[in-house]
């Protein structure tokens, strides 16, 4: 039972009423009528479990004792062990420092005798040397030719014959010029060969690419004052190969690359060989390369796109240069390529504009030559409005207005062409201009694009726009082309901006001379914006001149006071306008844009209602006349909605309700006059529709009218 009691302990987690509880149940089990309960049996095995308990606890108490003894003596035995270690550990520490006291001690027995060894060898080893030298600087100053020592004439013994002759060479030049001038002279003649005979060996290292040949070549030649011939002879065969064919710049930067790793391997100051590498491409190959492309200037839109590239990849490649450069070179290559374009650069300003002007001339003048126009002086609208005064007057057309067929003169793709050039231009600008003279020079050519394109082309189409509108109040509907002229203008305008954001402002920001800029642009844009409003009032005048003209003469007095029962239909003069109307319409909406649409439309609505208002006025309408009229306002209404103004809306709804004052009995006119539409107007406008009535002398002075006429 307790091996029992030990596994349910043993159980994680344990629970104390969960062991009760299975207490209580094996109990029950054991009994026979287990559905009974059974308080005596389950405290006996109360009483019972809670004395095997206590045995369990003593079993368990005695175990843990004898547990605790065993590692006491166990810690005991270990710390015995350890403090038996730390006496040897100090014992060989000690004799660990003995050991380095007596290896100091060999040490510097070691290097005293080895300062004495130097001080024999040293003097003995000058002294052989200085033997070998007295040796072959007889063979100098003997007279006669110089006999060839096997160290001069074995290719092998290269080195070793450099160092001798470097030294006697350096020894001959302390030697006094009177008895030793003939000396001195073989010294120097063989010091020369030798010398040569290195740079042949290093340029023959070189074709191989054996780099530690040529880097040893290069420490002896360090020593001697040909040095620089050798650095020249380097860059020389390196850039003997054509860099990339007929495109130099594309070969440069693999180049560089390429020699600037072996130049670091083989020269003490790659620094400075690879300036001059550098240096060299840049005022030989890439100044004669510039020269040769650029000495033909008679077609000088082809110059000044070669200088552009030239330039532009020139900066681009200096940018990847750099990186090879020292930093006390930081500016060497902008000098450089300031030294190879400068003479290019100092006429390129007038160049491009002259440039700019001739392209700018040319194409106009091939736009008028496809069109078979020859320009002439407008006479700035004072002969139209001589015409329009005459006309007005006199009541006669003294002369056929001359509409080109419909020819705007307004050409997108010749808008483009030049803004296209500008632009090309300005990018030019921004990359040879310096900075003090970018921002006039950027001006001029602005105002070169401004010149053909606003004033000689556009400014110029729009006068003869204005003078092609037909004169207000014609019998024949007029045909309407200024409309184009607008959406031209406007596109054109659009492009304009488009370019001036992106090429000319970021030229002239920040600088005085952007107020000019702005200045100028703001005067044209003005001069722009009134013609446009002039030749659109012309033109809405036209048409609506028109309607009222035809009306005037089309619609019959009986259409609104027949004298018979008729169909109640509109018009024919009414149709007819409004067969008209809805084309202007639609060629407004298609050629004005933004907020000028929305105000064109509105002041063309306004104006038709005036007209339609005026020309009811001049009627008399009975009760199958007023249907009829009626029928002609909806139509209007219908034609009017295109124009999406509540404006024009509202005051064709009014005219409409104001028509129904025509058409109702006369003891519902004081109903409908104070009903929503019409209550608020002046009294006298609808006294005035009233009066249009034919029975209107029978109602007047009746009690119908009774506040309405008062």
């Amino acid at each position: 039972m307790l091996s029992q009691y030990m596994e349910e302990f043993e159980q994680e987690p344990f629970e104390v009423g969960e062991f009760i509880e299975r207490l209580t149940w094996r109990t029950n089990n054991e009994l026979q009528n287990s559905e009974d309960f059974h308080p005596v049996a389950l405290h006996d095995t109360f009483i019972q479990t809670i004395k095997d308990l206590k045995i369990l606890q003593e079993k368990q108490q005695s175990k843990c004792e004898r547990l605790e003894e065993s590692l006491r003596q166990e810690k005991e035995s270990h710390a015995k062990k350890i403090g038996k270690l730390q006496e040897r550990h100090q014992t060989a520490i000690d004799v660990f420092g003995q050991l380095d006291e007596k290896i100091n001690s060999v040490a510097g027995k070691i290097m005293h005798l080895g300062e004495q060894l130097e001080n024999v060898n040293t003097p003995r080893s000058r002294s052989v040397e200085a033997q070998k030298l007295l040796n072959f600087m007889s063979e100098f100053l003997a007279a006669g030719p110089v006999i060839v020592n096997d160290i001069f004439a074995d290719a092998a013994r290269l080195s070793e014959a450099a160092d001798v002759i470097q030294k006697l060479y350096a020894i001959s030049q302390d030697l006094p010029p009177g008895n030793f001038a003939e000396s001195k002279r073989k010294i120097e003649k063989k010091y020369d060969e030798v010398e040569r005979r290195l740079i042949e060996e290093f340029a023959t290292a070189q074709k191989s690419e054996d780099i530690e040949r040529m880097k040893t070549l290069a420490q002896i030649l360090s020593q001697f004052k040909g040095y620089t011939q050798c650095v020249d002879a380097y860059i020389e065969q390196s850039q003997m190969q054509p860099y990339s064919g007929k495109d130099i710049f594309i070969g440069i930067v693999p180049l560089c690359k390429h020699h600037y790793e072996i130049i670091q391997k083989v020269f003490a100051n790659p620094q400075q060989v690879m300036s001059k590498f550098i240096l060299n491409i840049y005022q030989l190959k890439l100044h004669q390369y510039a020269m040769t492309k650029l000495e033909d200037k008679k077609d000088e839109e082809k110059y000044l796109r070669t200088l552009y590239e030239l330039y532009s990849r020139t900066l681009k490649l200096s940018t990847d240069l750099q990186i090879y450069m020292s930093t006390i070179d930081d500016d060497l290559l902008q000098k450089l390529t300031q030294q190879i374009f400068m003479k290019h650069l100092a006429g390129y300003a007038e160049m491009e504009t002259k440039c700019l002007t001739a392209k700018c001339s040319t194409e106009l003048e091939k736009f008028y030559a496809s069109k078979k126009h020859q320009k002439t002086a407008t006479t700035k609208g004072f002969r139209r409005n001589m015409e329009v005064l005459i006309a007005t007057r006199a009541n006669i057309n003294i002369a056929a207005i001359e509409d080109y067929g419909g020819e705007t003169f307004l050409s997108e793709e010749l808008a483009i062409n030049m803004l296209q050039e500008a632009k090309a231009s300005l990018k030019r600008c921004r990359l040879l201009s310096n900075e003090t003279e970018l921002p006039g020079n950027a001006i001029k050519l602005n105002d070169i694009l401004l010149r053909f394109l606003m004033h000689e082309h556009v400014d110029y189409a729009l006068e003869l726009g204005l003078q092609a509108v037909p004169l207000a109040e014609g019998r024949v509907f007029p045909q309407l082309y200024f409309f184009d002229v607008v959406q031209k203008t406007n596109i054109i305008v659009h492009l304009l901006d488009k370019l001036c954001h992106t090429s000319v402002i970021p030229c002239v920001s920040n600088t005085p001379k952007y107020s000019d800029y702005v200045f100028k642009k703001r005067i044209l844009m003005e001069q722009i914006e009134t013609k446009l409003d002039q030749g659109l009032d012309r033109s809405i005048s036209a048409v609506i001149g028109w309607v009222k003209v035809y009306l005037q003469y089309e619609q019959k007095k009986t259409d609104y006071k027949p004298e018979t029962d008729v169909d109640t239909i509109s018009s024919a003069a009414c149709l007819q306008v409004v067969q008209n109307l809805q084309p202007v319409i639609v060629q407004i909406k298609k050629c004005v844009d933004g907020e000028n649409l929305q105000n064109v439309l509105t002041e063309f609505g306004t104006r038709l209602h005036r007209v339609i208002y005026d020309h009811l006025q001049t009627m008399q309408f009975n009760t199958a006349g007023a249907m009829c009229a009626i029928c002609d306002v909806n139509e209007y209404r219908k034609c009017i909605r295109e124009l999406d103004s509540s404006l024009v809306t509202q005051l064709f709804d009014i005219l409409h309700a104001l028509c129904n004052l025509l058409l109702v009995k006369p003891q519902n006119l004081q109903e409908v006059c104070t009903g929503d539409t019409l209550n608020y107007l002046d009294k006298s406008v609808v006294r005035q529709f009233i009066q249009l009535r034919t029975d209107f002398r029978i109602i007047k002075n009746t009690n119908y009218l009774k506040g309405i006429i008062e």
